[in-house]
């Protein structure tokens, strides 16, 4: 890792990544942060492979905490680092080298605990990467910005206006196969959907009808995915379906909980209406 003696305390930085069962991919975002790494810290959440000892063996700070949720863990990684400038990365994402390169030009000013760094994330899908990737923010000072508590797509808690754009690439290997990507879609909904009801949000029919085609040619047709023959269309498609199970997912949740109401109403209503007979 990185131990410049001209970097001030107060700019080390320490990599936070939240680990599950991912030894095969975990070594190699490991590897891309030493560049400007002062410590990495890895979360595991009780992993059955060999997670841990990849990271141990890395040089990796490592601490077992049983899977709270993504923000709960996030925190749980802030918590225990020991700088306050925080990288986070996952498991299946790699820093390349402009990115790294970048990130130790900041590393010598990093005197504004006020300024939050974003990057550009690009992610793949049937071997092809898909260019229209999403601006991220993933350096911060824990001092100042916590981690969003949300159950998904949690994230610093920093406004636009705050943060600094960095030159380079994150790059994201999140595919794995198509049941994976059904299996990990079918829980990310689930916690979206949970996200929206928590809130208060009304479930619209509107969105239900509207919001999955709208999404299509976004991703088809605005974001030029059309490009990438069939794993653009499967990537646009998945989005249908994502929005589709969301709002669905949304209703059920809405139903349930006006059928738990009519149920628990139903006794006072009977009894208000009962014949009381007097044996005598």
């Amino acid at each position: 890792m990185n131990h410049m003696s001209s970097v001030p305390a107060d700019n080390k930085i320490s990599v936070v990544i939240i680990a599950q069962d991912d030894a095969v991919r975990i070594a190699n975002a490991i590897q891309s942060c030493k560049v400007f790494a002062d410590e990495i810290v890895v979360i595991d959440g009780g992993s059955k492979d060999n997670t841990v000892q990849v990271s141990e063996s890395l040089g990796c700070s490592v601490f077992t905490n049983p899977w709270p949720g993504y923000a709960k863990q996030r925190t749980f990684g802030v918590q225990h680092a020991s700088y306050d400038w925080i990288f986070l990365i996952d498991t299946d994402e790699v820093v390349d080298e402009e990115l790294a390169a970048d990130i130790l030009k900041h590393k010598e000013t990093l005197y504004d605990p006020a300024k939050a760094y974003s990057l550009f994330r690009i992610g793949d899908f049937l071997g092809k990467w898909m260019n229209r990737g999403e601006y991220l923010v993933r350096m911060f000072n824990r001092r100042i910005y916590g981690i969003t508590n949300s159950l998904v797509h949690e994230m610093p808690d920093v406004s636009e206006e705050h943060t600094v754009k960095l030159n380079g690439v994150l790059w994201h290997y999140g595919f794995r196969s198509i049941s994976d990507h059904v299996m990990r879609f079918n829980k990310y909904t689930d916690l979206e959907a949970q996200t929206a009801y928590n809130k208060g949000k009304p479930f619209r029919i509107t969105n239900l009808l509207f919001r999955p085609p709208a999404r299509f040619v976004q991703k088809y047709f605005l974001h030029g995915l059309y490009r990438k023959g069939l794993a653009g269309f499967a990537v646009s498609f998945f989005w249908v379906m994502y929005e589709f199970l969301v709002c669905f997912k949304h209703y059920e949740l809405t139903r349930r909980q006006k059928q738990l109401t009519i149920t628990e109403e139903e006794p006072a209503e009977k009894k208000k209406g009962e014949t009381t007979y007097v044996v005598q």
